[in-house]
This record gives structure tokens, C-alpha cells and sequence, in this order.
């Protein structure tokens, strides 16, 4: 796993220097320590920062073609490059290397962005074509690697991380109102926006082609769920242990790929069904040592130890073990916010944060994890809650109907809650199960709660950039003949897998400390199946990930397998309010801070931090609130008042540098992004 960076002039002017991309690998030097790269041309400067993984001695960056037109950096793993390279290999492809960056490249090369189509990995990609002068930027299909761009009139910047593009001197961030109140809804921005003004991502799924003025953005995947009825009735008549044995073969190989690499690999262990599947299948493969890692909490309500240990020893692991305090939590939040980048409405991420750092320092890495397994399995809670209120739509009035909803929620203390509370949390828009949201409303409804500690300016601020908006969600032609399990799983996709999981608690903090995740569940082969299957084998009644459970009970322990989801989540304001408050918490929620800021009311911020500082309960809502308030002031602090370059490479460190040789630059125009 790497960084990749680069700038395009998009108007006649100097060349993009040397010193400007050692300034942006400089940021991103924890992604990819091992070596650095640089690609210098006449229009164009490519950047990459290594983390070796695959080819050891011979994978440096940029890698050029046999004539030298095509220039390429890449962060990322393609599983399936050993038989693509085969088959470039006998349509004449000529290799210098044996790392899988080469064969994007000729891939490129024979099939242009349909190549995409054919990558089995996760990666973000840019290619330079020297002789059509084209730049070719691409992301995986549900978005495991991170790609950022931002134009200005000369020039397009782009980098795997939004750092890297503010380390330049002529970008400046500022924080999109639009973005911050989507993230106190949605918990992440809505592709392609970032929480700052005109500097975007490259959607999941996507790439972009810069020529001749012109810049194209075309989407080459998206989640698909087959309308046809025909195909629906086939699979109906196909038994369950049909289906078992198909996904085995296909979750095994999936297993089997990502263990590819010339470095050890090791995997997360939660205790709970995804990863012990994985860890499973694993062993089953023939490798004999294996570490495990997991994170164990002092807070009980939070911790999952028991279960983890539990299968280490059943399944034979040389386990590790991090344990995540209060005190820890809340004193790394400033380190993690650096690398998301993004606000945060909860402390997830940050044990996610401390875990890498132990994969790290026990010399490994890459992990394979279990996540995926919930988007395309159906292992959420939120649609048993969307199938639990349409079942009561059909009867409003019915009162054990509602009732079951008391079961999903727990940690909600919903055991007691008669009918009128739930009519109020749960029957919002009850009769309205044909909106494309149904599934979400409840959630999205109720996270925004905590935009009622936004200023009253920056409340007019959204409100009035809202109205020149399009449509909040793009939904895909076809949506509405979907299942409602599907179109819940297309939500669930589409605006929280990238945006937070695989972003904010995935890619940002393992790769803080060098370590790359790898996911069997998002293999595309995968995926694809799992957008095949008939709802019933993904939500059995109220039973999550049916078939992975019956998968799952040839390798596990009954307790495992038959056991019921439970979320991950972290302390929230016990790990910011204890007997060692951090300095940073209280200069943050002073007055004189939020009042700064110019996005929070200060009275209802005070309100807050002294209902907790005196110990009284809070509430789901009030936590989110805090952790979204902490993280966006501190988003604001790190990044748009007072941003801090960070030490570009150096003459010590190991960077290959390729000039092509330069020609008359082509005037192109200003053009707009």
C-alpha cells in the first residue's frame, strides 16, 4: 500500500517542479516509508510513496512502459495480477518488474479504462500518457483507497490524502458548510464532496481522464440487483446448500488471493462472526503460524475480549492483544482527526487508531479483516429496523408489532419504553415505506439532532447554500423495482461503507502507522454474488447474514456462529470527561473558542460539556454531538487556521526520480472541474 500524488497544469506555465511533489509525498510519508518515487514532465509530475509489500526489490515507482509513453504511480493491491500478467505476457507485454503496479500499467495500455473492469484489488491509480498527453485517474469499486482533487485555473492537484494537496502554497482550506452539516446527518460527507470547499474525492468506482481540455468523470461499477424475473425465479428454486457451496469456493479463493505478498500477513479477530470466518478459512488454507490482533476495552459495556480470545485459542492464533482506556481515547483523537481528515460522530475510529499501531510495532504489515460482510450480507440492524417498520405499517395500530423493535436496540435502554415513545422514535413517516430513504430516515433523522448545536449564522450559512443544491442522494436508475432489502444495502453502500468505515475507521488509521487491510468480503466476485442472492438468504426473518452462517457453522464454534451481531463502538464522553480531562477538550469547548469557530453556539456547547463535566446520563445523540463537535473543531484547527506543513523528502531518503524529456508545452486553457 502506497501514496500516490501529482499536479497537471492545465494552462501554459512551468512545469510542475521536484520540490513540490517532495513537499506532498513529505505528508504522506506514514502511507508509504519505503521508498519514494517521482515522475517529472513538462505538463505533469507523478509522486508516490511506498509501502513494499509485493516485489520488495524491484517494485519502485513511477514505472514507464517499453516505449516509455505511459508513466504510471498506484496505491493499492491487484489480487488477480498473476493471470492478468499471463495474458499481457502472451499478447506480447514486455515486464521489467513483478510487482502488480506493472500491470495496471499495460493493462492500461491494451485496454484503456476498460481495464478497470478486469482489477480483482483495491487501489487508486494515475496514468500519464506522454503522447496523447492525457492523465488517467481511477478508484476501486467501493472506494477502499482514497483519491482527492481540487482544481484551480492553472492547475489540477490531486493526492491520496487532502494534506498532501494543502501543502501546496496556493491551496487554502476552508471548511464547506454543506459538508459539516451533511457529516451531522449522514456521518460522512455525500460523494464527492470533502468537508472542504472545492477539494473533492474521486467517487468509488469511478475514473477521471484529463485531455485536451476536457475533463471526463465515468463511473465503471456500481451495486447491482437483478430486476429480471426470470432470474429471480431461478434462484428461488436453487437450495440454500447450493448457495453455500457456491460462496465457500468463492469466500475461500477471495481468502486465498489476499494472502498474496513477499510480507507476513496477519488478520483482526473482533470475536464476532466476519472476521472469525475469515481467520477460519485462513487456517483452512495451510498456514500454520498465523498472528491475530484485537482490541479489548476496560469499559465492559464495549468489550468483546472473552469472544476474541476464545476463538484465538479454538483456532490455534498467536494472538495480540490492545487495550483501549478512556484516557487513550480521548488523548489520541487529535492524531487520529489528522488522519481523516474529516469530523467524526464517534470514537471508533481511534481504537481502530491504536490497533494499527500495535500490527506496526509487532512488524507487520498487512491484516486481512471481515469488513464488507455487513453491507452485502445484510448483517445491519438498521434493515431489520426497516423490515420491522414496514411489517407494522401494515398494521399502525398494532402494539406488539412495534414491540419488536425493542429487541434491536439494547444499548438504546428500550426494554421499558411503552408504545407512545416508540410511535415517536420509530413511527416518523411510518406510512410512507415507498420513499427511497424509508430504511434510513429513522437514523439520519435522528443524527442530525445534533445540528441543533450548530450558530445560528452557520445554520443560514447551510440553509442558504442548501438551496442551490441538487438532490442530497443520486439514486441509480432502476432503484425503485429493487427489493427493499436492496435499496437499504444500496443507502448503506453508497453513503457509509467508503465515506466512514472503509475511510474514517478503515484506510486513514491503519495506514497512520503503515499497515494495509485487506478485505475478502469486498472481493468483486464477492460482492457480485452476494447482489445475486434472494433476500431470504441474507435476512432470514430477524436473522442476520443467513448464509454466511451456515457457512460459517462448518468452521466454528456454535457460540460463534449462532451468535448475534453486536456493533463495534467505543466510550465516547467518558473517554473525553474523567479525572484527566485533556488540555485540548477544554480549550476547544471554551467560549472563546467556539465562538471563534463561527460554526457552534456557544451557550448550548457550555450547556453540554457541564451536564457532562457534573456526571449526569446522556444520551445517544448528546454523545454523537460531542465527538462530532470535538473532531470538527479540531478539523478546523489542523487544517484551515493552523495548518502546518510537515518535512518534504529529503537527500536521505531512498526516491527514484524519472525526467522524460521535455517538449514545447501545448497552451490548454483554463479549465473548469
Amino acid at each position: 500500500m502506497c501514496a500516490i500524488a501529482g499536479i497537471l497544469n492545465l494552462a501554459a506555465g512551468a512545469a510542475p517542479s521536484e520540490r513540490a511533489l517532495r513537499r506532498m509525498l513529505g505528508m504522506m510519508r506514514h502511507r508509504g516509508p519505503d521508498q519514494f518515487g517521482i515522475f517529472l514532465g513538462d505538463q505533469v509530475a507523478l509522486g508516490n510513496a511506498r509501502l513494499s509489500i509485493v516485489d520488495l526489490a524491484g517494485g519502485q515507482q513511477p514505472i514507464g512502459n517499453e516505449d516509455g509513453n505511459l508513466w504510471i504511480v498506484f496505491n493499492g493491491e491487484i489480487f488477480n495480477h498473476l493471470e492478468l500478467r499471463t495474458d499481457l505476457e502472451r499478447n506480447g507485454h514486455r515486464f521489467t518488474t513483478h510487482c502488480d503496479t506493472e500491470v495496471v500499467l499495460h493493462l492500461y495500455e491494451e485496454y484503456g479504462a476498460d481495464c478497470l473492469r478486469k482489477l480483482n484489488g483495491q487501489f487508486a491509480v494515475a496514468i500519464w500518457n506522454q503522447r496523447d498527453r492525457s492523465l488517467f485517474l481511477a478508484r476501486d469499486r467501493v472506494g477502499i483507497r482514497p483519491l482527492f482533487y481540487t482544481c484551480t485555473p492553472e492547475r489540477l492537484l490531486f493526492a491520496s490524502e487532502i494534506k498532501a494537496i494543502l501543502a501546496d502554497p496556493q491551496i487554502d482550506a476552508q471548511m464547506d458548510p454543506v459538508s459539516v452539516d451533511q457529516i451531522f446527518t449522514y456521518w460522512s460527507p455525500l460523494s464527492p464532496r470533502t468537508c472542504f470547499r472545492d477539494i473533492f474525492e474521486l467517487a468509488p468506482g469511478c475514473y477521471l481522464k484529463v485531455q485536451d481540455g476536457r475533463i471526463v468523470k465515468q463511473a465503471f461499477w456500481r451495486p447491482e440487483y437483478d430486476q429480471d424475473t426470470a432470474v429471480r425465479l431461478a434462484a428461488r428454486r436453487r437450495s440454500v446448500a447450493d448457495y453455500v457451496e457456491e460462496f465457500h469456493e468463492l469466500l475461500r479463493d477471495a481468502v486465498r488471493v489476499r494472502l498474496r505478498a513477499d510480507v507476513a500477513v496477519g488478520a483482526y479477530l473482533s470475536g464476532g462472526l466476519d472476521s472469525s470466518t475469515i481467520t477460519a478459512l485462513v487456517r483452512k488454507l495451510g498456514i500454520s503460524q498465523l498472528d491475530t490482533f484485537s482490541i479489548a476495552f476496560d469499559d465492559e459495556k464495549f468489550d468483546e475480549s472473552q469472544f476474541q480470545l476464545e476463538m484465538a485459542d479454538y483456532l490455534g492464533t498467536q494472538h495480540h492483544v490492545v487495550r483501549a482506556t478512556h484516557a487513550e481515547i480521548g488523548n489520541a483523537l487529535p492524531d487520529v482527526v489528522w488522519h481523516t481528515e474529516v469530523p467524526i460522530l464517534r470514537t471508533s475510529p481511534v481504537p481502530m487508531f491504536l490497533l494499527s499501531k500495535l500490527v506496526h510495532e509487532r512488524g507487520f504489515k498487512v491484516v486481512l479483516t471481515g469488513e464488507g460482510a455487513d453491507e452485502f450480507l445484510g448483517g445491519y440492524d438498521i434493515f431489520k429496523e426497516a423490515k420491522i417498520r414496514r411489517f407494522w405499517a401494515r398494521q399502525p395500530t398494532s402494539k406488539w408489532r412495534s414491540a419488536l423493535l425493542k429487541r434491536l436496540y439494547p444499548d438504546l435502554n428500550l426494554a421499558g419504553a411503552g408504545g407512545s415513545y416508540l410511535a415517536a422514535f420509530f413511527g416518523s413517516d411510518l406510512a410512507k415505506t415507498n420513499a427511497p430513504d424509508f430504511s434510513h430516515h429513522i437514523r439520519w433523522r435522528n443524527t442530525h439532532r445534533a445540528a441543533r448545536f450548530f450558530s445560528q449564522d452557520f445554520t443560514a450559512l447551510v440553509t442558504e447554500a442548501r438551496k442551490r443544491e441538487a438532490p442530497l442522494i443520486d439514486y441509480p436508475a432502476g432503484f425503485e423495482n429493487w427489493g427493499d432489502l436492496e435499496q437499504a444495502q444500496y443507502l448503506e453502500i453508497s453513503t457509509f461503507l467508503s465515506a466512514y468505515l472503509l475511510s474514517a475507521q478503515g484506510d486513514r488509521v491503519a495506514m497512520a502507522h503503515s499497515v494495509e487491510g485487506r478485505y475478502p468480503f469486498l472481493d468483486v466476485r464477492v460482492m457480485e454474488f452476494c447482489n445475486r442472492l434472494p433476500a431470504r438468504l441474507k435476512l432470514r426473518a430477524l436473522t442476520e447474514k443467513y448464509l454466511l452462517r451456515q457457512l460459517a457453522s462448518q468452521y466454528l464454534p456454535e457460540a460463534i456462529w449462532k451468535r448475534r451481531k453486536r456493533p463495534y463502538r467505543a466510550p465516547i464522553h467518558r473517554s473525553f470527561f474523567h479525572a484527566a480531562t485533556p488540555d485540548y477538550v477544554r480549550e476547544l469547548l471554551s467560549d472563546s473558542h467556539v465562538r471563534a469557530s463561527g460554526i457552534f453556539n456557544p451557550l448550548a456547547v457550555r450547556q453540554l460539556a457541564t451536564k457532562l463535566e457534573q456526571g449526569k446520563p446522556v444520551g445517544e445523540t448528546d454523545d454523537m454531538a460531542l465527538a462530532g463537535i470535538l473532531s470538527t473543531l479540531l478539523v478546523q484547527k489542523q487544517f484551515v487556521t493552523g495548518f502546518r506543513v510537515r518535512a518534504e523528502l529529503s537527500a536521505h531518503d531512498d526516491v527514484k526520480v524519472v525526467r522524460h524529456q521535455r517538449r514545447e508545452a501545448v497552451p490548454l486553457g483554463a479549465m473548469p472541474c
